[in-house]
């Protein structure tokens, strides 16, 4: 009896219909968060062994999102790339059928409410972590599973590690005595000039194959982001 004067009780009414406005607005602004740290940033696990010695299986890592990927008809190659070579970064195959970016932000939602369980893309992720190795316009060789490159508008060629922006190991496969270049996956390739919109991207674990050696020069749109830290293991912790 005492309890249904909240029922008649405009101030009652008004507390409930405040604490309800507050919810929802909590929850909005938790929403909004989500968005824009998903197109802010990611997280990711390394799956396999393909970027040994230096990054192994299990490690994980925050990569920065580029907003570009989502975004149709960017001239990518009109400024400045946002990564280096020998930056490690994300690989998106499955973005040859890329959604339109109202597409992507409803997906965001319908995934954040449904606790990620399902979404609306309908695409698989081939998502790829590897090294960047040449950036467009530059000249690449290979001899013994090791890159030389000439950049746009130099005159010389220097070894991927001469050009890379951070200090890094790679693990040579060994090969047998009487496997040439004319057999696959030998470790030298041919020159090759990249296209103003491609990129090289490798495994530093060289006998693993999964890379540019097999798909081709990667569209530089296909490269959704970049590693900033390595968060696990902790003894590990760090830029890679």
């Amino acid at each position: 009896m005492f309890g249904k004067w909240r029922k008649y009780s405009y101030a009652a009414q008004k507390s409930q219909r405040h604490k309800i406005g507050w919810v929802f607005l909590w929850c909005l602004l938790f929403f909004v968060l989500y968005l824009s740290t998903t197109f802010l940033f990611s997280m990711r696990v390394l799956e396999n062994e393909s970027m040994q010695p230096g990054l192994r299986a299990r490690d994980r890592f925050i990569f920065s999102s580029y907003f570009h990927s989502l975004l149709p008809g960017i001239e990518i190659w009109n400024r400045s790339v946002p990564f280096r070579r020998g930056n490690i970064v994300l690989v998106d195959m499955s973005l040859h059928q890329k959604p339109s970016l109202w597409t992507e932000i409803l997906d965001g939602g319908v995934r954040f409410f449904t606790a990620q369980r399902i979404s609306l893309s309908g695409r698989e992720e081939q998502i790829f972590i590897k090294r960047v190795i040449g950036l467009p316009g530059d000249e690449i060789t290979m001899t013994n599973f090791v890159l030389r490159i000439k950049p746009r508008d130099e005159s010389y060629s220097f070894t991927e590690f001469e050009l890379s922006e951070h200090p890094y190991d790679v693990a040579i496969p060994q090969v047998p005595a009487l496997w040439d270049e004319s057999l696959p996956f030998s470790g030298n390739m041919e020159r090759i000039v990249l296209g103003e919109n491609e990129c090289f991207v490798l495994s530093d674990d060289r006998s693993n194959t999964n890379d540019s050696r097999t798909w081709g020069p990667v569209p530089v749109d296909l490269i959704t982001g970049k590693a900033l830290f390595r968060y696990w293991p902790l003894n590990r912790l760090g830029r890679p």
